[in-house]
């Protein structure tokens, strides 16, 4: 009898197949764990696996740091020249220009934290590493002669691999040209923090990154001036495993804090607050 009998019918082989873009997944470059990007995004791109605090731009700092994202760019007509008719340099610059989408190695921006006016400065170590050239010098000082007339609390927040070789001596002379405006703001104790990220070395480290009131850096940054290769060769004699870290300079008293990206805003807040004598704005919490 038919109706007791289960009739097969023939399957349909599935056509349609289902691909997930290789863009959505990211990999930490630090354990290799890999996860869907928006995870990291939500993460602030710390892998949530090892706590690494991957690489991000000078635009991501500043909607992190100011609130609700909202900010004026200072500056922003200011490029890079060739000085020095080094070669292929135009060439670099319209490259970097390009790739980076951003006009130099630094963005300048004026906005609040906690609804206390500052000065905010992000080096972009995606513009040629973050080299220090005559635009990234000028920037900063210019930002530091507002802050003189304003009384306005000034943050930086560095990633560099040091001075840009392109403008030779040039570029040396934004180390003593960032500092003596840095100083200024000493004399008239207007509040000046440092932020270090990985990396921040060279020329940047030998000038404006260590002279904050404050000096803090995310953890595993690398900070230093040059390389551990070179150090060796220079002293002939063996360096400490992860003597360049935030978290051994902070061990030896070079740094005040190593804080977690997810808390760099409430620090910052905290310590402004704390240096200028001005209370918690109210009803503000920090995320």
């Amino acid at each position: 009898m038919a109706w007791f009998r289960k009739e097969k019918k023939p399957r349909q082989p599935r056509r349609e197949r289902l691909e997930i873009p290789a863009d959505v997944w990211e990999k930490c470059e630090a354990c290799g764990h890999t996860d869907i990007r928006e995870k990291f995004e939500r993460n602030l791109n710390v892998c949530p696996e090892c706590d690494y605090h991957r690489r991000i731009r000078a635009t991501e700092y500043v909607n992190l740091l100011l609130d609700d994202g909202q900010y004026e760019e200072l500056d922003p007509e200011l490029r890079s020249v060739d000085p020095l008719t080094f070669p292929e340099y135009p060439q670099r610059l319209a490259r970097a220009t390009q790739n980076a989408g951003e006009a130099d190695a630094i963005m300048t921006v004026t906005g609040t934290l906690g609804a206390m006016p500052l000065f905010l400065g992000v080096m972009d170590f995606a513009f040629m590493g973050g080299s220090m050239g005559s635009v990234v010098g000028e920037k900063i000082s210019r930002m530091g002669q507002r802050s003189l007339e304003r009384k306005y609390p000034v943050v930086l927040v560095s990633a560099s691999g040091g001075a840009r070789m392109q403008e030779g001596v040039l570029s040396l002379m934004q180390m003593a040209k960032t500092s003596a405006v840095l100083s200024q703001l000493a004399e008239r104790r207007i509040p000046y923090i440092s932020v270090l990220t990985n990396p921040t070395t060279g020329g940047v480290s030998a000038s404006f990154a260590m002279l904050g009131d404050a000096i803090i850096a995310e953890p595993g940054a690398v900070v230093g001036f040059a390389g551990p290769r070179v150090i060796k060769q220079t002293i002939g004699q063996d360096l400490p495993e992860g003597f360049q870290t935030a978290e051994f300079l902070m061990e030896k008293g070079m740094l005040d804090a190593v804080v977690h990206r997810r808390d760099l805003k409430r620090t910052i807040g905290q310590l402004l607050r704390h240096m200028s004598g001005q209370p918690a704005a109210a009803g503000w919490t920090s995320p």
